[in-house]
């Protein structure tokens, strides 16, 4: 493996283990074993490389992901429940990927490259979870299903991730999201059909 490679590896791994904010070219040398010459050589700056080591990681977070939802398991219940199960182990099991994801979305605020690359890997989020709900081959999705079931469930989980990085001990279960939705779906009477969910 050479020095740009092992500059990469050294950034992603500082990235996971201290954060975009709080990883210095030090830290990056000093995990990859290469030296400070080697950044500006290979990458022109520490930002381009923490730039590069962001978009990896985001690739890895949406291949984690794939992997932990596409993936036949032994989970037993209907494929909503089997589906939250899934994405709310994924983000115990992957933890510092999935804040990482957090990360590449600030840091995309003021760097372009980044958020084109971020908004691309959404876009393709959104067609994913379409296709996973709906069993349609991605392919044959229409952009519609595409803009309204995908959107919505790229937007639950966003909401399902805050919370269990940030509470897990009173994140909400696979059961309780499962519920929440079919609450939701019903319209009006949400306190009557909320009664009992979780006991």
């Amino acid at each position: 493996m050479g020095h740009r490679e092992e500059l990469l590896r050294g950034a992603k791994k500082a990235l996971l283990e201290k954060g975009y904010a709080r990883t210095t070219a030090r830290d990056i040398v000093a995990l990859s074993g290469t030296n400070l010459g080697s950044i500006g050589y290979h990458y022109g700056s520490t930002e381009a490389l923490m730039t590069a080591a962001m978009i990896s990681a985001l690739e890895e977070w949406g291949d984690a992901l794939g992997r932990a939802l596409g993936e036949p398991g032994d989970d037993s219940g209907e494929p909503m429940l089997r589906f939250w199960r899934r994405v709310i182990r994924s983000i115990q099991t992957d933890r510092p990927l999935w804040l990482a994801s957090i990360e590449v979305m600030l840091q995309a605020e003021h760097n372009p490259a980044l958020r084109e690359q971020l908004a691309g890997g959404i876009r393709a989020g959104r067609s994913g979870m379409a296709a996973l709900l709906t069993g349609i081959p991605e392919d044959q999705i229409d952009a519609e299903t595409i803009a309204s079931l995908g959107a919505v469930q790229m937007a639950l989980m966003s909401g399902v991730l805050t919370q269990w990085l940030t509470d897990p001990a009173t994140a909400p279960s696979a059961e309780q999201i499962v519920a929440g939705i079919r609450a939701l779906a019903g319209g009006p009477g949400l306190g009557q059909q909320l009664t009992g969910v979780g006991e």
